[in-house]
């Protein structure tokens, strides 16, 4: 075994680099140099097991040595995974394992250095040498641009339906939550370029409330929204028409106060709450 460390700078809090390593959307994007498809099954918790897998579930499994967020991760290999299964250890998987591949991010003034290293057969040093730069490259732009979130569903009803429901107020108001403690007491919607809309979320309770609300940017009927957010974030909606249904995505800017995957959860919670509504009306 060889170990190969690899370093580059960010100009990006740890904090953002770390979610963009390892939330799955991101993750995707800066792991697809090395396969096309490449995912991780895990709860990335310290200790826990982690499957590093390409599309055909073929992979390798491994565990979590240590996790410190924004810090410090370290991968312990272990064994080989065929058809998403993990396998006895064979002559060749016993080579390499117990290898170790760890990330530490050190930051100074806003700027961050992220230094990779992994244990790697020498059969393959040429192939990871050349292909891990390509690899923390996306990594930077990833973190140094705004991360895009994407959610959608399919939705059984025709196109002017969805469209209808999606943009009119006295709709709106019936859909557009999360959970079944909040609702929108009101909804104001201004559909044109240069229009704004709102809606007011509160939690059933009283407890607390925000306006939600923006400036559209692009309109094309039963096809395309775009708005721009009072934070400057943009986000997009298409409308997809299938024979069967019509396909709704929305991809939009995340912003960095919380997590990444609770940001992704609240706007799909929204959308699946869109087509229950729309499906049941």
């Amino acid at each position: 075994m060889k170990n190969l460390e690899f370093s580059i700078s960010i100009n990006a809090p740890a904090s953002k680099i770390w979610k963009v390593l390892w939330f799955d959307t991101t993750y995707r994007k800066w792991t697809s140099v090395y396969h096309e498809g490449s995912h991780a099954v895990s709860d990335w918790n310290e200790g826990s097991k982690i499957q590093f897998l390409g599309p055909n579930g073929s992979g390798m499994f491994s565990v979590i040595e240590k996790s410190i967020p924004n810090q410090f991760m370290a991968f312990k290999h272990l064994g080989e995974v065929v058809n998403f299964e993990e396998q006895p250890n064979s002559e060749e998987s016993k080579l390499w394992s117990g290898s170790m591949e760890t990330y530490t991010l050190n930051e100074v003034d806003g700027v961050t250095t992220l230094i990779c290293k992994t244990d790697i057969l020498e059969k393959h040093l040429d192939y990871f040498t050349s292909i891990t730069p390509k690899a923390l490259q996306l990594v930077k732009e990833l973190a140094e641009n705004r991360v895009v979130i994407q959610v959608e569903t399919e939705i059984n009803a025709s196109i002017e339906k969805v469209w209808d429901y999606w943009t009119n107020p006295q709709h709106i108001m019936k859909w557009n939550t999360a959970s079944d403690d909040w609702h929108t007491t009101r909804a104001e919607n201004d559909l044109k370029v240069g229009g704004k809309f709102t809606s007011r979320m509160e939690a059933k309770d009283g407890s607390f409330g925000f306006d939600f609300g923006g400036t559209y940017t692009a309109i094309e009927i039963n096809s395309q929204i775009e708005y721009q957010l009072e934070d400057d974030r943009k986000v997009k909606i298409n409308f997809i028409v299938n024979e069967q249904n019509v396909k709704v995505i929305e991809a939009f800017d995340a912003e960095e106060e919380n997590a990444y995957e609770l940001q992704q959860g609240g706007w799909q919670a929204i959308m699946n709450n869109f087509k229950k509504y729309v499906e049941l009306n």
